[in-house]
């Protein structure tokens, strides 16, 4: 697989080359034809649903087909599927009409938690696969503390133990991976202690946790997930002082590549969460907030306010970063591109 993407490198122009970094939303059923151009010239990694582009089921796999055939023309180098991707995590943050249909938070405290995590992480998988929708934005291994807390009034934690929400958290995702259908732990390296009130989409959020307390509760699932080979890790927006005092965990290369890459291992894709979160008020427009994130690790952007423009604006600056930097720079940005070719090399139909 990394050698097909190795073979697809050398053919890319810099638009192409930053657009393997880019994921793309827009608003309404029908993508626009900007995005669809954008596809067909090797400019675009992929495209995130949320509720409001998705019809009946027959109407998202004509949407999938659409973008995928985009995808397929001769004018794009990059041939290896589309990410096409969705928060899929089961309760009410549910973008698709199935499963999962349980919480995690209600499969943690089922009867049987283990075989349950199981059972609709393979769900979720054979659901998605079959409308053509290969990546999910979950399952989510933050480790909630007090009850109705920012990530617990959802539902949408395993549990406030660490080692249940390690267990459960890789079964679902390697369940759902076994369905041919990419997993997304997040929100590294951990949201579980935010208050109902610190929502990193509103606003910028600090977790004033120990080293100690993070590394043993909020990164402990994420040991298990990267031994269950999860391919993607989202990255939180939350300050955690102890590990990085001026950035945020997804434009901090100290969390990135220091504990997420070189502490833990993680091999994979990394992707922010959402590039327009209130989190990122104080660094600046989309333009800064994409260069600032790849230039500390981020592989993918995920540009989620629904306008194809977004998308374009981190295109844009990421190819101007990537034409002015180093050649050692350069040559770590081809090996993000890398990465995200050979994720989407395993995601074949």
């Amino acid at each position: 697989m990394l050698f097909r993407s190795q073979a697809a490198l050398p053919k890319l122009d810099a638009y192409q080359l930053a657009g393997q970094r880019v994921i793309y939303s827009y608003a309404g059923l029908t993508p626009p034809s900007s995005l669809i151009w954008a596809i067909s010239h090797g400019r675009a990694a992929g495209v995130i649903f949320f509720t409001g582009n998705v019809g009946s089921s027959a109407h998202i796999k004509a949407v999938v087909k659409e973008l995928q055939q985009a995808n397929a023309a001769k004018t794009n180098p990059v041939r290896e599927p589309l990410l096409l991707m969705t928060d899929q995590e089961g309760g009410q943050v549910r973008r698709l009409n199935g499963p999962p249909v349980p919480s995690a938070k209600q499969i943690g405290a089922s009867a049987h938690p283990q075989q349950e995590a199981t059972k609709e992480g393979a769900a979720a998988g054979s659901f998605m696969h079959g409308l053509g929708v290969n990546v999910n934005l979950a399952p989510v291994l933050d480790v909630y503390r007090t009850p109705g807390n920012f990530i617990d009034e959802f539902g949408r934690s395993f549990s406030n133990d660490p080692a249940k929400v390690a267990k459960l958290g890789s079964l679902f995702a390697t369940a759902m991976q076994g369905k041919g259908v990419a997993a997304t732990v997040k929100h590294f390296p951990g949201l579980g202690a935010a208050t109902r009130s610190q929502n990193t989409d509103e606003r910028p959020v600090t977790l004033n946790l120990t080293l100690n307390q993070i590394r043993t509760i909020d990164e402990l699932p994420y040991k298990s997930a990267v031994a269950a080979k999860a391919k993607l890790a989202m990255v939180s927006w939350a300050v955690y002082p102890a590990l990085d005092k001026k950035f945020p965990a997804g434009l901090s290369s100290t969390i990135v590549q220091g504990e997420l890459r070189k502490r833990l291992g993680f091999a994979g894709v990394t992707i922010t969460d959402a590039l327009e979160a209130g989190a990122l008020k104080n660094f600046g427009g989309t333009a800064n907030r994409a260069t600032l994130a790849t230039k500390a690790g981020m592989d993918l952007l995920l540009c989620a306010s629904e306008t194809y423009g977004q998308g374009k604006t981190a295109l844009l600056a990421l190819r101007t970063d990537y034409l002015g930097a180093s050649a050692s720079a350069q040559a770590t940005f081809k090996a993000a591109a890398e990465r995200v070719i050979a994720l989407r090399a395993t995601l074949g139909s």
